[in-house]
């Protein structure tokens, strides 16, 4: 059986002539996934993908996590 792994999603996306920084913790098996789950929550907020840069993903631990939601499901 798999083990779900929390990922850090990091980017910028471009609205209204300025340009934000996102950071978001995703609770997924795989890279591609948590990826995919992490544009579809910022593109929900009337954003193109095509405005949105991811820069880093990477795979934390559940001590580095910020989301309390997160954490305590991971324990």
């Amino acid at each position: 059986m798999s083990e779900i792994k929390i990922f850090r999603i990091t980017g910028t996306y471009y609205k209204k002539f300025k340009n934000y920084l996102f950071r978001k913790e995703i609770r997924a098996l795989k890279e591609e996934d948590a990826i995919e789950k992490a544009l579809s929550q910022i593109t929900s907020i009337g954003l193109y993908r095509r405005q949105i840069k991811i820069e880093d993903v990477r795979e934390i631990t559940a001590e580095e996590c910020e989301d309390y939601l997160i954490k305590e499901l991971s324990k």
